[in-house]
């Protein structure tokens, strides 16, 4: 049984109670999310065996994070990929997608399967032509499903399928036209073999043996988004939507065959527009739990399209994405190094933790108190166990440690947080010989007799004394 099947029969599996505690909900909360479709946990019955650690994506649970990676064509550098790994289970990704597209890769996806926790995913197109050593124009529906088993046999958990690029949608795209045209890269494949050979979409012809596959296995379908928009200016048009219905026809069909659903998003698109999108996928698509890349809010940020990324990213997940894929600093420009996966890992978990906050996941503000209660007491060791990234945090404070402990060096002794804990102790501050108060011995309790104290302070009994301990506020009875 599927996860799918087993929580339709009523059944709490392993990996549901796992999902259930880690997001600090009720077990048959999650169950009824999985039987509805508005969750889905990608678990492939081999990855399980190795160790998978089990986790949900979709409505009312944590907004998830993929770390993509992998080989291409032109740096084939297998040492550098498993740094990458290493930064994705150091830094909190939830997810890795093997993107790996050149030569033979199935020794690093299973590799990968059995050493990593996390979630694995792949791109079956991507690996079809040096796998079956064929060119596109020659691979057939049956290459496909080779490819897409072994991938399934391997262990991967979800795979990104583009079974809605159809004919009817090639057709819209032909009509309408765009200005980057097709920018996924599986979709650009597509596209070609449809085009060259006048033949429909392999992927969408033998969906239903796609599906039998998946199910055998328990791997989770990853809705390709093969038309969303490569800039701003193509985000949500005629061609985008007309694939994101035939998305939604083919949910329904994956669910009637027990197969977990999850659908892809855009892509590039303005701020403003990013929660209609969120919200049109929902709809057409029966509250599949949505995964997006970024969306990148403007196409001008190279070198910083983990920033334009983030914005949208956390927009998108306050309306409704319940993953987000991380883009690094080497979007567009060339294959992410391992700062280049740090970089961007972090910057999609803080749009990933602020649209948590946004809609009220529960828990989910719990760690940004600790960091303020911390922040309040100047405790660094505990702002650090907060931190997403605690050792860039640790780094930056060592880059200039400042000359007054329990202060940095941008407010030294004028710290606001040191200032008004040691004045709500009754402690005098030492602010500097050039203000008033200068001469009294820092730590000397406020009005305690000091040879140094302005004999005029006793002649201003309206001065407030020190408080001691947390202020109350009193509260007016109606």
């Amino acid at each position: 049984m599927t996860q799918l099947d087993a929580a339709r029969a009523g059944n709490v599996t392993p990996q549901i109670e796992q999902v259930a505690a880690d997001e600090g909900r009720e077990p048959e909360f999650v169950r009824e999310g999985v039987a509805a479709g508005r969750i889905a946990i990608p678990a492939n019955a081999r990855h399980i065996e190795l160790g998978l650690h089990a986790c949900g994506v979709g409505a009312g649970l944590r907004t998830k994070v993929n770390v993509n990676l992998g080989i291409s064509g032109d740096i084939h550098n297998a040492p550098e990929e498993w740094k990458k790994v290493a930064i994705a289970e150091q830094y909190g990704g939830d997810a890795i997608m093997d993107l790996s597209n050149s030569g033979k890769t199935r020794t690093f996806r299973q590799q990968l399967i059995e050493r990593t926790p996390l979630m694995v995913g792949t791109v079956p197109i991507y690996d079809a032509i040096g796998y079956l050593d064929k060119p596109l124009v020659k691979l057939t529906g049956d290459d496909i499903l080779k490819v897409i088993e072994a991938h399934a046999e391997d262990g991967v958990d979800f795979m990104t399928i583009h079974a809605g690029f159809n004919r009817r949608v090639l057709d819209t795209f032909l009509e309408t036209k765009r200005l980057t045209n097709v920018v996924s890269r599986g979709g650009s494949l597509i596209f070609g073999l449809m085009m060259t050979m006048g033949c429909e979409n392999p992927f969408f012809e033998r969906f239903d043996d796609i599906l039998e596959i998946l199910h055998e296995h328990d791997v989770t379908i990853s809705l390709g988004d093969a038309m969303r928009g490569g800039c701003t200016f193509d985000a949500t048009d005629a061609s985008e939507v007309a694939e994101l219905v035939e998305l939604g026809k083919l949910t329904k069909r994956a669910w009637e065959a027990g197969v977990q659903v999850v659908v892809e998003g855009p892509g590039h698109m303005a701020l403003d527009e990013v929660a209609a999108n969120m919200k049109l996928e929902k709809r057409l698509c029966h509250d599949a739990p949505f995964y997006v890349l970024g969306p990148l809010v403007t196409d001008i940020g190279a070198g910083y399209d983990h920033i334009t990324a983030a914005i949208g990213g956390a927009v998108a997940a306050m309306n409704g994405a319940d993953w987000l894929c991380y883009v690094t600093p080497a979007e567009h420009l060339k294959l992410p190094d391992v700062n280049d996966v740090r970089e961007g890992l972090i910057a999609t978990r803080i749009a990933a933790h602020a649209g948590d906050i946004a809609k009220h996941i529960p828990g989910a503000r719990d760690v940004d108190d600790r960091m303020s209660d911390a922040r309040r007491r100047v405790n660094w060791d505990d702002m650090f166990a907060c931190a997403l990234d605690p050792d860039r945090a640790k780094e930056i404070l060592a880059l200039a440690p400042p000359e007054e402990d329990g202060t940095c060096t941008m407010c030294g002794k004028m710290c606001a947080a040191r200032t008004v804990n040691r004045i709500m102790e009754g402690l005098t501050v030492d602010l500097g010989d050039d203000l008033p108060g200068a001469d009294l011995k820092e730590g000397t309790p406020a009005g305690a007799d000091s040879a140094n104290a302005d004999p005029a302070d006793a002649a201003r009994p309206d001065q407030p004394k020190a408080a001691h301990g947390p202020i109350t506020i009193p509260v007016e009875e109606e």
